[in-house]
């Protein structure tokens, strides 16, 4: 009986962890979008500026992604991690010093490289944890990730103008408070290893790796995916604010509406598994992104209505998001050819969601309005539509044969 109570209590401490972790590994993020104009205004950065800021974490991501495995395998998973967590906190409290534009910059470029190293890690670790649960325990993770974004994208705002000794809070006390649940995670971190023993994820040195991945054209298809719904999600989820507040939005509103896109981002995602069944595995991928064409062409035609617009748009960006992830397994015949399609399609999509906000912003600056920055996030969805259409031959990674058409239709999993 005392054996299965401990058991129950490490599970539950194991499950407790990987929410509070990854609780961590957005909010710190994605809660600059909805500060940007006070970002802005404060330190005089123009648009195209304050698009590379919102994009550094991207680019972060492509660069120090596939250093991970190699980092992790050296010094150990539990280590490894401990330190991502760490650097993460440094790097809250040092993009939050109003000492010029340098804390900004460097924390902003730490911020990326630590929660990349964790996006890397992550799931392997819930794999080795949650073997049995795998199902179970990874739609709560990636469920925690978008509905924290979205939580600290709503509130940034309010935090912000909280009154604080003779004036208010501001945009740095704002970025400050999105690291909140930082030190709790280390400290979870820490008890949760002492039970789980974790070195190096078990397994991974046994097979040779999958080879030629960068010269396969399905390869490139679902990096593409990866990259375009990127690119069209960042653009918005970084510029949605400014774009509402603009049309004269009240800044606490526009912060909310972002809140909403992502909120019905994470619903997006929690309908795939039933969007996926039947045709929906062939046709869906391109299809989707007729919903997120309608909310983009919506904010062109009637922006005072951008929470229903952005909604939409969440909607279908969060499906997108869900089925590029279903991608990079399902067009996998193994685990060594998922593991490489897996790096190399998120190194590529990453480049490309980076630039996507960088893009939008050059295009806003350029022209002084709106037209051709949102024209330039159809453009990606519809290459989006292009890519979904070329990927419904089922054609397998590394394989020359294609799919079976059985296998297609079968529901998924």
């Amino acid at each position: 009986m005392a054996r299965t109570e401990s058991r129950r209590t490490s599970v539950a401490l194991l499950v407790a962890t990987v929410i509070v972790v990854a609780a961590n590994l957005r909010t710190t993020v994605q809660g600059v979008g909805s500060l940007i104009d006070q970002i802005g205004g404060d330190t005089g950065l123009n648009p195209t500026l304050l698009g590379l800021l919102g994009a550094t974490p991207l680019l972060m991501y492509a660069l120090v992604s596939p250093l991970a495995h190699g980092i992790s395998q050296r010094f150990g998973v539990n280590r490894t991690m401990l330190v991502s967590l760490l650097v993460l906190l440094a790097a809250t409290v040092i993009r939050s010093i109003d000492a010029g534009l340098a804390p900004l910059w460097l924390g902003t470029l730490l911020t990326g490289a630590s929660i990349a190293v964790a996006n890397v890690l992550m799931p392997a670790v819930v794999k080795h944890w949650f073997p049995d649960r795998l199902h179970a325990i990874m739609p709560v993770y990636t469920a925690v990730l978008a509905g924290t974004g979205a939580v600290a994208s709503g509130l940034v705002v309010p935090i912000s103008h909280v009154a604080w000794l003779d004036g208010q809070a501001g945009w740095r006390f704002a970025l400050l408070t999105t690291g909140v649940l930082i030190i709790p995670g280390v400290v979870m971190w820490l008890a949760a290893i002492r039970r789980s023993g974790l070195d190096h994820v078990e397994g991974e040195q046994v097979e040779a790796p999958a080879r030629g991945i960068w010269r396969d054209g399905t390869a490139w298809l679902v990096a593409l995916y990866m990259g375009f719904q990127g690119a069209a999600f960042y653009m918005l989820v970084t510029w949605l604010s400014p774009f509402s507040i603009s049309y004269g939005t009240s800044e606490l509103q526009a912060g909310i509406e972002v809140m909403v896109m992502q909120l019905f981002s994470l619903a997006g995602s929690l309908t795939v598994p039933f969007l996926l069944r039947g045709w929906g595995r062939r046709w869906v991928p391109a299809l989707i992104s007729i919903p997120g064409v309608v909310g983009l062409v919506g904010l062109m035609a009637s922006p005072q209505m951008a929470w229903l617009w952005g909604a939409v748009f969440g909607y279908a960006s969060g499906a997108m998001f869900a089925i590029s992830m279903w991608l990079m397994a399902d067009r996998a015949r193994n685990r060594n050819a998922a593991t490489a399609l897996s790096g190399m399609a998120q190194s590529v999509g990453y480049v490309i969601g980076g630039i996507g906000p960088i893009a939008f912003a050059a295009a806003h600056t350029a022209t002084g309005g709106w037209a051709l920055s949102l024209g330039l996030a159809i453009a990606c969805l519809v290459c989006l539509f292009v890519v979904g259409f070329l990927l419904r031959t089922h054609r397998f990674a590394l394989d020359r044969a294609p799919r079976p058409r059985s296998t297609a239709d079968e529901p998924a999993p």
